[in-house]
């Protein structure tokens, strides 16, 4: 069965959904999204079930199979990772309802030894770095653009550590890229509406560039998985059906924020606000709640 191709998959996605749920039953917890005192927000947990149904389908199902063969089964894994799974499960907020489980002291020590252990200055230093529109903007592309260099590529399909190692990457960078541009409570971005348009659709620089890549080579790029063909596409086909899945599904997550912040800078639905107007008087599914 596919589904037990990769327990440990499976495995974690139970252990999350379980912890999800019981951090975010918590009477104390105030309603994300809602400013209630109620559970967190039910669309909110529908986000995070779909964003973990999203990592399940990339990494233990069918899909999973064929990318060990085809190109364009593998672009498919990475874009239900980066751009399904990832800003689904930061749309989730999962933030607060995993850190709400820990025993109270526990929590204490963790955020006393963060914040002022001399021994985690170099985390908060890479913190300060990265957790940045900029950082991670190039941290999300440049990711992308070097897991796809043909000699990497190929090694990911001979080293199954390798091959986790790139998955776990995809979807922690991605979490962090589009933390930067939908609210995520209690995290929240600094970008104004229009800084949102502007940032994702700079992050899909990287995916655009591969896609055209793909599209004009002339010759296989992926020797090791063109060997594996079995019949129907020739590799070249493989290539560019890839660039297909890259182009198309996988710039539909860009496409839906970009316009929907461009919507909300205009301000078409608040005619005295202004072209200048900035995000925080709002709120929207995108943003932290319904208005």
């Amino acid at each position: 069965m596919d589904l037990l191709r990769a327990p440990w998959v499976l495995a974690t996605i139970v252990v999350s959904a379980v912890w999800y749920w019981r951090g975010s039953q918590r009477p104390s917890l105030r309603a994300v999204g809602t400013g209630s005192r109620r559970r967190v927000a039910p669309w909110r947990g529908l986000c995070f079930a779909a964003g973990l149904a999203a990592v399940l389908v990339a990494l233990d199902s069918p899909v999973e199979r064929l990318a060990d063969d085809w190109v364009w089964a593998h672009m498919l894994q990475h874009v239900l990772l980066m751009m399904i799974a990832a800003p689904l499960l930061v749309l989730g907020a999962p933030w607060m309802p995993f850190w709400r489980p820990l025993p109270l002291g526990l929590r204490r020590r963790i955020a006393r030894a963060l914040v002022k252990s001399p021994f985690f200055s170099w985390l908060r230093y890479v913190a300060s770095l990265v957790v940045t529109p900029v950082g991670a903007w190039l941290l999300f592309d440049v990711n992308l653009a070097v897991w796809h260099v043909p000699a990497l590529y190929d090694l990911t399909l001979r080293n199954t550590g390798v091959h986790y190692a790139e998955h776990i990457s995809f979807v922690l960078l991605g979490l962090l890229f589009w933390s930067q541009v939908l609210d995520s409570p209690s995290f929240h971005p600094r970008l104004s509406a229009f800084g949102r348009v502007i940032y994702t659709a700079a992050g899909s620089t990287a995916s655009w560039l591969l896609a055209i890549v793909l599209t004009i080579a002339t010759t296989p790029l992926y020797p090791a998985q063109s060997a594996g063909h079995k019949g129907g596409l020739s590799p070249l086909g493989d290539q560019q059906l890839a660039a297909g899945v890259m182009l198309g599904p996988g710039s539909i997550p860009y496409a839906i924020v970009v316009f929907y912040w461009l919507y909300v800078w205009l301000g078409a639905d608040d005619p005295d606000g202004g072209l200048r107007r900035r995000v925080a008087p709002r709120r929207s599914a995108l943003g932290t709640g319904a208005r």
